[in-house]
């Protein structure tokens, strides 16, 4: 029988996805009017967690309990429902409508009897005033929300969550985006939400919030709880220590690669987004393999994307082979030899309704243009097919529809494409996100091999064994801004998320 001390109960929780065990028996109790910390590494399990509660995920074993009463909760109504709410990292507010419409999106208040039912403006003006009151919210109901800043749409969501006359609070990375001075508005916010009782769980990677701001700490790491602490025994280096001190059980290939002379090298790059990077500077040698680590809201992604030409750059040099270039669009990194695997590739990779063979040479169709404009279909058949056999791709044939491909398969696909570019730099942006371990080990064994023939790879990854046992040397970012590089024979764990995180050694 679950304890009625506590709000709520996630009883060994489990829940996987082809080829991977996202949650194992997991366990997570928190009391009334407590700020309960959720921490762990980039793919520890704590958003997937998160979203077995609130009904976006089903389970696959465990038991929710709130109040002491079990629950069903299949979907997001019935969550709210069990006055559950939860504030998304990824805000989406309906831009073009007022702030009061947002928070009562679904629910207006009417006035008029029968059919003739109308919205009740006045109502919905004055329930939202007085709910900003009670709150400290300074914000006019009638602004359109397309014209606030994030930190001022992170305030509604709040608001919205708190109308539910909710008893728990889910709020995930909710300062990924905020400044110093509204970070503390949301912390008085939270305080205040505490003191009338209402719980908050926290999902966070910035060990001095969550010192701050939180009662209790669990740690989750691969899927798995690790513990839960009174945040008052705890320091960051603990912390660390906690969400990372695991052995390094997966296998790399053996590489024999040898990096030389630079051939990539920037200087200075700032993004034109006030919020993204900033003054980044480093160097990417011939045969190398170059591992980006860092946390949520660490601009990796960005960084790479500005390089292949995605994003506009406000000021900083690249230079290749010592002379400088300008990369307006992946038509120039193209042309200067630079190839970026994109980080879903579900969504900006493949074609999933065009077969293996046209996503294969689909970046590369001049190379098969004959004199009367059209595509040479020996030639293409010929270097699909080879490639099919040189990255052991496992599929029925080379007209299969890229959708039916696992994603291991996708992926071996996508870096097949990319290669028949023939680059000098590939960027690959977590080529190894979504796929089992067999296939990671195809790819890793793919991109040694890249190395070994003088390819220069940048590669990021959220997994820290695999930043470990792939890189030559690991760049971290925290925040857009270059923390520090590590050479491989330097590299732990340890020190990259001391970096990620900033803290003291």
């Amino acid at each position: 029988m679950a304890g009625d001390q506590y709000l709520l109960e996630l009883n060994s929780i489990s829940k996987e996805f082809p080829g991977v065990k996202a949650l194992d028996d997991v366990t997570l109790k928190v009391r009334p009017g407590t700020v309960h910390a959720l921490m762990g590494e980039n793919g520890a399990g704590k958003s997937t967690l998160m979203k077995c509660l609130f009904g976006i995920y089903k389970p696959d074993g465990g038991e929710i309990y709130i109040s002491g009463e079990k629950k069903e909760i299949n979907n997001s109504k019935d969550a709210l429902d069990c006055r559950i709410s939860m504030i998304h990292q990824e805000l989406h507010p309906v831009p073009f409508r007022n702030v009061m419409e947002n928070i009562w999106l679904g629910r207006f208040p009417t006035k008029g009897l029968g059919p003739l039912q109308f919205i009740d403006h006045k109502k919905m003006y004055k329930d939202t005033e007085s709910l900003f009151e009670e709150l400290d919210i300074d914000i006019n109901p009638k602004t359109l929300v397309g014209t606030l800043s994030v930190s001022k749409i992170q305030s509604i969501e709040i608001a919205k969550a708190v109308s539910f006359h909710s008893k728990l609070i889910v709020m995930d990375e909710p300062t990924s985006s905020l400044t110093g001075n509204e970070v503390e508005q949301l912390f008085k916010i939270i305080n205040e939400l505490r003191s009338r009782g209402v719980a908050i769980i926290y999902i966070s990677h910035k060990m001095e919030e969550i010192l701050r701001i939180s009662d209790e700490v669990t740690i989750m790491r691969d899927g798995k709880k690790i513990g839960t602490w009174d945040a008052a025994e705890l320091t960051t280096d603990i912390i660390i220590s906690k969400m990372v001190g695991r052995d390094l059980k997966e296998r790399f290939p053996e590489r024999d690669n040898t990096p030389s002379g630079d051939i990539l090298r920037v200087d200075g790059l700032t993004s034109t987004n006030p919020k993204s990077f900033s003054n980044i500077s480093f160097a990417l040698r011939k045969g190398e393999i170059l591992g980006v680590g860092g946390l949520v809201g660490a601009q990796r992604t960005e960084l790479i994307e500005a390089i292949f030409g995605l994003r506009a750059l406000s000021s900083g040099k690249i230079f290749i082979h010592d002379k400088e270039v300008s990369i307006k669009s992946p038509i120039d990194a193209k042309r200067h030899k630079i190839a970026l695997l994109t980080e879903e590739r579900r969504t900006t990779g493949i074609f999933p309704v065009l077969s293996v063979q046209i996503n294969t040479i689909i970046a590369n169709l001049d190379r098969y243009k004959t004199p009367y404009f059209l595509l040479d279909e020996r030639k293409m058949n010929r270097d699909v097919r080879e490639n099919v056999e040189k990255f052991r791709t496992k599929t029925p044939s080379i007209k299969t529809l890229m959708r039916n491909l696992s994603g291991g398969n996708q992926q071996k696909v996508l870096l097949s494409r990319w290669l028949l570019t023939e680059p000098d730099i590939l960027l690959l942006d977590e080529p190894t996100r979504g796929i089992d371990v067999g296939a990671k080990f195809e790819i890793y064994t793919i991109i040694a091999e890249l190395a070994k023939q003088g390819k220069s790879i940048i590669m990021i990854s959220s997994e820290m064994p695999e930043l470990i046992g792939m890189s030559d040397r690991i760049m971290v970012m925290r925040e857009g801004k270059l923390s520090g590089i590590v050479d491989r024979e330097d590299a732990t764990e340890i020190e990259i998320m001391r970096l990620a995180a900033q803290t003291s050694a």
